[in-house]
């Protein structure tokens, strides 16, 4: 049974899209900690060239794993109105926390709508937040024998198997991304640096999904065809013909909407393949996030056949 103590203590760490500081300097703590026990000792690049994100490189790499670091929230606005921060779902009572100059603070959240319709967002703390104070759910972790459920399993669960990843690894590269919950923007700088010094060109998408009516819970980890941006199809038809050799349970997701670093890779200048693999969860976007530990294992390990075989 695997142990789900570090992925706890990760989705409880701050760091909403902009304000991801929090999460790399966990990150970084935990790979200087931990490198030494790995199968091959990377190279690891951050800094101000690279603002929060950060790139483990391993052997002589073909292939990298793109995994962010952000989660979805909301800032304070004026008054007791709070913005969007990515897409969160909204609904009444939704437990929040932050901090800002008069300390730490939790809170709810209230939708509230007028007569045309017009949703507006506010909190119920009785003081006011100092404005532009970003605020996350509140983490309540819940685990029994089959499921997890908590905030920000997307995309701290993504994180988490490419850490897992990272111990066995002998050639690859890992890269921490920054902004994706909010239109992107850190992958392109990524994907030059490891295409220019590496000549990688090839990648995997460590993010989660959703449980549709075509995608379940507890029969595998989900290989995307495509969502909102289309990867090229003979690169996915390698990945799943290697799923197939190696008799780890997936499934195949075909969506319209949706994105990832995936797109950003595409955008980019530089000819990436690329595929987004994930484990689904449901409860998109919600506190309670809720991923099968069946499709956890199977994505740890599809990983791991695809980096050794790509």
């Amino acid at each position: 049974m695997r142990d789900f103590s570090l992925l706890k203590e990760m989705v409880s760490i701050h760091a909403p899209s902009g304000n991801e500081g929090a999460m790399t300097r966990f990150i970084l703590k935990y790979i200087d900690q931990n490198k030494v026990n790995w199968k091959v000792m990377p190279e690891v690049i951050f800094g101000d060239d690279h603002q929060d994100c950060i790139i483990l490189k391993f052997g002589q790499p073909r292939t990298a794993i793109f995994a962010h670091l952000d989660s979805i929230g909301f800032t304070a606005k004026y008054g007791k109105e709070l913005i969007k921060i990515g897409g969160p779902a909204t609904e009444d009572g939704f437990k929040l926390c932050g901090t800002d100059d008069k300390g730490y603070f939790e809170t709810e959240l209230v939708v509230l709508e007028d007569e045309d319709g017009y949703t507006k967002l506010e909190h119920l703390l009785e003081r006011e937040i100092e404005r532009g104070t970003d605020l996350t759910f509140l983490p309540e972790w819940r685990e029994d024998d089959d499921f997890i459920q908590c905030c920000y399993m997307d995309n701290r669960l993504g994180v988490w198997v490419a850490l897992k990843v990272a111990e066995t690894l002998e050639n690859g590269v890992i890269c921490f991304s920054t902004y994706e919950e909010h239109k992107g923007g850190s992958v392109g700088f990524l994907a030059r640096h490891i295409y220019e010094n590496w000549g990688v060109k090839q990648a995997l998408i460590s993010d989660i999904t959703w449980v549709t009516e075509g995608v379940k819970h507890a029969e595998g980890v989900a290989i995307s065809r495509r969502d909102s941006g289309v990867p090229r199809r003979s690169y996915v038809d390698r990945i799943i013909n290697l799923a197939k050799e190696s008799g780890i349970p997936f499934q195949i997701e075909v969506e319209s909407a949706g994105g990832s670093d995936g797109n950003q890779l595409q955008a980019s200048p530089y000819p990436f393949d690329w595929c987004f693999i994930g484990a689904p969860e449901d409860h998109v976007h919600t506190p309670n996030e809720k991923v099968h530990k069946v499709d956890i294992e199977t994505m740890i390990k599809l990983y791991e056949h695809l980096m050794r075989n790509l």
